[in-house]
């Protein structure tokens, strides 16, 4: 099994340094790191480069121009270039728990996919870690965290909790910011709906289509671990559209749609 580890990032390079740091510090790699960036300037191309010059660790970096928010669109031309079976997606504002890569290929099951969860930094201490620049995770007993108890790591209680998550209707629940699926079932159903633009619940109805294509959707919690660096609420202007996009995929148990991953894919 080969991972490939898919950052979204847009304009934000400082956060996204400190991902990448995160990234150095994992007990096990991924395959590949991809960025999936949605029109980012070039800021974020100098900080990818750095890192690839620094800690020679190769880095794809996939761009397209900014015209909106594509979060959709971005992240199928991403993984469309993944060659690994698995894929691990992340935002690029996200510091990783160590094992966090080691963690998700644990739990990587067939006709499964999962959605973790986060610990939130507020902003006093987001703006700490951005001048300490190190990719080393907050102790969950921190200041200013949310949701500390995601902050802790217990394989133990993380297995109990994985075998009781299975529940169709916790689509609603995902956090694209940390997801893992196998490349051949987002394939399937042909990846990200790209009539999606604007923030929100693209994840969600990437994930209805999987559990109506017949796989599981499983929690991961207590282990591949995610602190979320503060940032301000993207708008929510486009979220009514997305919300109507996604339950017409619930009404119509839509498993394939038209305006996807195959496009990018020759």
């Amino acid at each position: 099994m080969t991972t490939a580890l898919i950052i979204s990032t847009y304009n934000r390079a400082d956060a996204l340094w400190l991902t990448l740091l995160s990234v150095v510090c994992q007990t096990q790699l991924p395959d590949e790191i991809i960025i999936a960036d949605d029109g980012s300037n070039d800021s974020t191309k100098n900080i990818i480069d750095r890192f690839k010059d620094q800690y020679g660790i190769d880095v794809i970096h996939v761009w397209h121009e900014d015209n909106g928010f594509r979060l959709a669109a971005i992240r199928n031309k991403a993984i469309a270039l993944a060659k690994s079976d698995y894929i691990i997606q992340i935002d690029g504002d996200l510091i990783l728990h160590r094992k966090f890569v080691a963690d998700h290929i644990k739990w990587a099951k067939a006709n499964t996919f999962v959605s973790g969860t986060r610990c939130m930094i507020a902003q006093p201490l987001t703006r700490q870690l951005l001048l300490k620049n190190e990719g080393k995770t907050p102790s969950p007993f921190s200041k200013h965290l949310s949701k500390r108890y995601n902050g802790i790591h217990s394989t133990l209680i993380s297995i109990l909790f994985y075998n009781l998550s299975a529940n169709p209707n916790n689509y609603k629940y995902v956090l694209g910011c940390n997801m893992a699926f196998w490349k051949k079932d987002l394939l399937l159903i042909n990846g990200y709906n790209e009539s999606f633009e604007g923030w929100g619940k693209e994840d969600n109805d990437l994930s209805i289509r999987l559990i109506n294509a017949g796989l599981k959707l499983k929690f991961i919690k207590f282990s591949a671990i995610v602190f979320h660096l503060y940032h301000p609420e993207a708008t929510r202007c486009a979220l009514q559209k997305n919300e109507n996009l996604l339950q017409e995929s619930i009404d119509k148990k839509t498993t394939y749609i038209e305006s996807g991953l195959s496009q990018y894919i020759s």
